[in-house]
């Protein structure tokens, strides 16, 4: 469980500086659904989450990188669901197949 927790900042949003992998599906004023989708391999930059939901649709491995410098590795499971307070990183994934994973992100 990622442990390296902070709020996000807007500028930091992943659906603005990596809609590559984060596209929004849904959202209103008490929340927001995101689509992620990452290939083989494939690394973000950083950017931050609020308070999330994560339904992981796909088994993946990721090494996350913090702010600090630290690093820690998460493992996924298929249809895993799991909370996570806010927090930054930048998640690199370490599998050769493809991730895909709905977070539920809640607004304040």
């Amino acid at each position: 469980m990622a442990t390296a927790r902070m709020p996000r900042p807007a500028a930091e949003d992943p659906v603005k500086v990596d809609p590559n992998h984060y596209r929004i599906e849904h959202e209103n004023n008490r929340a927001r659904v995101v689509r992620v989708h990452y290939g083989p391999r494939e690394r973000s930059v950083m950017h931050a989450h609020p308070a999330t939901i994560a339904v992981f649709l796909t088994d993946g491995v990721f090494t996350f990188k913090y702010p600090d410098g630290k690093t820690e590795e998460i493992t996924c499971r298929a249809g895993e669901a799991r909370f996570f307070d806010a927090f930054e990183h930048l998640p690199e994934s370490k599998t050769d197949k493809p991730f895909e994973a709905v977070l539920v992100e809640l607004k304040g």
